[in-house]
């Protein structure tokens, strides 16, 4: 079985990010992949309009869950959406969630999980401050579901500072674990590739872990 892990260096054009995750999309598709999986923040980067972003989509007025859907269906991917900003399905009106979603390969939308744990820290970087959760709520949920490549359970970024969800979700029966990701550069440089490492060897689960690597508006870096 082929996965395909997609690195991307988003930006704050929704179109063109849409754009360049597809031409990614079909490499992956050509290469034999039956699932593929998109970072954190694939669509955009550096947008503090994500509320606006993700009550248009919730409205069924905004063009990113068409085109997910519409590449799950032409290429035949099963994709996992990194993170889009999302209302919570409970609340409509509340404060959008960091999002990933599952997609089958005829486009429908196979589970949800709302990032758990958010990114609140201070770094020693150009940016210096994070607060995701000016703009995010958090959820609350754990994620586990079948697919054709076996049980898959869902995580987001930060949330791989956080063992316990990760023994919760083999509890739950994954056999891999997807793990979004746009770390800092000076957070990833120190610590993704053992993160990533230390959740694999205690769950004995494969993880996918897709990451933003490059400059991003903000200013970021990752």
């Amino acid at each position: 079985m082929t996965f395909a892990v997609i690195q991307m260096v988003s930006q704050s054009d929704v179109q063109a990010n849409l754009a360049s995750a597809r031409r990614l999309l079909e490499q992956a598709a050509e290469g034999g992949a039956r699932l593929a999986v998109l970072p954190e923040n694939f669509v955009a980067m550096g947008r503090r309009d994500v509320a606006d972003i993700g009550r248009a989509e919730a409205d069924g007025h905004g063009p990113i869950l068409p085109w997910l859907k519409l590449a799950a269906r032409d290429l035949k991917l099963w994709i996992v959406a990194g993170t889009l900003p999302l209302p919570p399905t409970a609340q409509p009106a509340g404060k959008v969630t960091a999002c990933s979603l599952l997609i089958d390969e005829h486009g429908e939308q196979i589970a949800r999980y709302d990032k758990l744990h958010l990114f609140d820290v201070d770094v020693a970087d150009s940016r210096g401050r994070y607060r995701e959760s000016d703009d995010y709520a958090h959820g609350s949920k754990v994620v586990v579901v079948d697919t054709p490549v076996g049980r898959l359970g869902l995580s987001v970024c930060y949330d791989l500072r956080f063992p316990e969800l990760y023994t919760a979700l083999r509890e739950a029966g994954a056999e891999l674990i997807t793990a979004p990701s746009a770390f800092t550069a000076v957070t990833g440089a120190a610590h993704w590739d053992i993160l990533i490492r230390a959740r694999a060897i205690e769950t004995q689960c494969y993880v996918l872990a897709a990451a933003q690597g490059g400059v991003h508006p903000g200013p970021r870096e990752t």
